[in-house]
């Protein structure tokens, strides 16, 4: 069966980086689009980043521009979000999402905390 998940998160300090990383397993389609949203408390999902399988990219956000950055393993179905000079404002848990043809598929999350 399709499955997601996410790893990576952590607790960093302001201005630490980390790199997220999630691997979609259980499909063989070729056509497929991936990206990280993420939720902090009292607000709404919001994305972050998305790829597709051909390596074309959202427009990141302007609340993380310069400081995220998405790539992928075309070969193992897997993306990445590095996150460098992380504030506070970044503490949030981040979903990785595969999109399919047929429908959605959403991991369990990884939470990211900023804090000194």
């Amino acid at each position: 069966q399709v499955q997601v998940v996410e790893s990576g998160g952590g607790l960093v300090q302001p201005g630490g980086s980390l790199r997220l990383s999630c691997a979609a397993t259980g499909f063989t389609f070729a056509s497929y689009a991936m990206g990280w949203h993420r939720q902090s408390p009292g607000k709404e999902r919001e994305l972050v980043a998305a790829i597709t399988n051909t390596g074309i990219t959202t427009d990141y956000p302007d609340s993380v521009k310069g400081r995220f950055s998405i790539s992928r393993d075309r070969i193992k179905s897997t993306i990445y979000l590095q996150m460098n000079n992380l504030k506070p404002e970044d503490t949030a848990v981040y979903y990785c999402q595969l999109r399919l043809l047929s429908r959605d598929y959403w991991g369990q999350g990884t939470q990211v905390t900023v804090s000194s």
